[in-house]
């Protein structure tokens, strides 16, 4: 571990603002990119309203189940209709609440430079999260995930510029017993990266030492943690049309703490949800802002998103399918619905294959350009996912970063700017019709930042490719993991903040960590 002692009690540290030659990768810079793109709105006005109409009718009517006794007796207070678990909640409270919510806000973690914006046109890239299994050309086999390589794809978190969030697990480290296991990966996750941090709602102990964890990380007074989001959870609810327990607890603590928190409807069409992609949408969006208005009721401007993961399954076996048309037009008109409600949107970049192929790369690039067209604000588990979310592989991480800096690449202003210099008449002039531009000055200036430069796709023909090794994509992503692992720097961290970190991870050890059922 690298602890660079400060000399100050505030931990920081800056993101790199240059092209960064490395011997594994020459990457584009941290950056925030900005969606300047008109985004897809596939609903007409009457569609808007069906779909809204359909959500409070849901809410109205039907109602969610709310599995936790506190969330049961603030809505009462708020004047909900309450049936033992069941919560109805009329749509003029809905929308009250719903208008108080920010459509944008900062996250900050340890290091002030990788602050984020969630929302305000800015589309932000997050690591996969939460599989419990990993494959890797090595191993050569999906297996059960460890400390090691959870610690492997962290790092990946840390290393690739276009990743400006870390997920919660990137792979669930097995190994570690679960009464401990949080403090372990926090540990890491907080030592390994300077980025932003999620904490899972998985019970009052964990979501309390993660907090905890994260608030000595950064150096902070409890005041100062609670001033502004400085992390950030996601629940799902349990579809169809409820809550549970420790997800609403988990919630609460956030919110009360002035901490980010998304919410996610995890709803398959077909099984958890309507067949039909507007039934699907309506449904996750009642399950959504049903805690989203319990929020705004707790604490007025609570930093809150909204997020879509409605996609269909495949109705001949029941798995879930990623990528698909169906989940495209159903993030897009999530979206739509989004910005109708004035939320930040959370998508993910996601698909069904099980290994680093063709078909895990355009069901991924199909997720990862929906969430474009829909304006999302924040891409779950856009580097690094297979099947359905139970694989991680570090190979896929890679081949999606490829893919990640080229949507980055797509966004910068300057490709589509029409300035005299980049109509380039008197270049046109110059040339003629006989010559050629390669060698031109207006060439010469511009050549180096022109376009985009993959590191790693290949562009050679076939007989180059094939005398160089004739490696495939997989393959060159594996080699390009093993290096970044090589040649990885932990960023720096005060040694005191370490020692800190360390002992409170000792004393919960000591403590026995948090209860389980194992």
């Amino acid at each position: 571990m690298t602890n660079t002692p400060t000399g100050k009690r505030r931990a920081g540290g800056r993101a790199g603002n240059t092209r960064r030659l490395t011997k594994a990768v020459e990457q584009m810079p941290w950056r925030l990119p900005v969606n300047t793109d008109r985004p897809t709105e596939p609903l007409d006005g009457d569609g808007v309203a069906a779909i809204h109409n359909g959500a409070m009718r849901i809410l109205e009517e039907i109602g969610i189940e709310f599995l936790h006794e506190e969330s049961l007796q603030i809505l009462k207070r708020a004047g909900c209709t309450v049936n033992g678990t069941n919560v109805r909640m009329g749509r003029d409270f809905v929308m009250e609440m719903i208008a108080k919510a920010p459509s944008s806000f900062t996250i900050t973690p340890r290091n002030p430079a990788r602050e984020v914006i969630l929302g305000d046109g800015h589309i932000l890239f997050m690591s996969v999260s939460s599989p419990p299994n990993y494959w890797d050309m090595e191993i050569g086999k999906k297996v059960t995930g460890n400390r090691e390589q959870c610690a492997n794809l962290l790092k990946l978190s840390q290393y690739f510029n276009c990743i400006h969030m870390i997920g919660g697990y990137p792979v669930e480290p097995v190994d570690i017993h679960p009464s401990t296991r949080h403090l372990d990966v926090l540990f890491d996750k907080l030592t390994l990266t300077d980025k932003v941090a999620h904490a899972y709602c998985l019970g009052a102990g964990r979501v309390d030492d993660v907090m905890e964890m994260v608030r000595i990380a950064g150096g902070l007074s409890h005041e100062e943690f609670e001033a502004k989001p400085r992390m950030f959870t996601n629940i799902n609810s349990t579809s169809p049309l409820k809550h549970d327990d420790l997800m609403l607890d988990g919630w609460i603590r956030h919110v009360k703490r002035g901490q980010a928190a998304i919410v996610t409807p995890f709803t398959l069409a077909g099984a958890m949800a309507p067949v039909t992609m507007a039934g699907a949408v309506a449904q996750s969006l009642a399950e959504g802002l049903s805690v989203i208005a319990m929020a705004q009721y707790i604490r007025p401007g609570a930093p809150c998103g909204i997020g879509t993961f409605t996609s269909n399954v495949d109705m001949k076996s029941g798995a879930p399918a990623f990528g698909t048309p169906e989940y495209m037009r159903a993030t897009q008109m999530t979206g739509q619905m989004a910005r109708f409600y004035g939320l930040p949107l959370r998508s993910s970049g996601v698909c069904a294959a099980n290994v680093p192929d063709g078909q895990a790369m355009w069901e991924t690039s199909n997720s990862l350009w929906a969430a474009v067209q829909s304006g999302s604000n924040m891409v779950y588990h856009a580097a690094g996912w297979l099947e359905g979310g139970l694989i991680a592989s570090p190979e896929k991480f890679v081949m999606d970063c490829e893919v990640l800096q080229q949507i980055q690449r797509y966004m910068e202003p300057q490709i589509i700017a029409t300035t005299p210099d980049d109509i380039a008449v008197e270049a046109i002039r110059e040339v003629g019709a006989e010559g050629h531009f390669f060698g031109i000055q207006h060439t010469q200036d511009r050549y180096e930042d022109a376009f985009y430069q993959p590191f790693l796709s290949d562009w050679r023909n076939f007989e180059a490719w094939e005398l160089a090794g004739g490696t495939w994509t997989a393959e060159r992503a594996h080699h390009k993991f093993k290096e970044i692992i090589h040649e990885f720097e932990s960023p720096p961290m005060q040694d005191s903040i370490h020692a800190e970190l360390v002992d409170f991870v000792a004393r919960r050890k000591s403590e026995g960590g948090v209860p389980t059922d194992f």
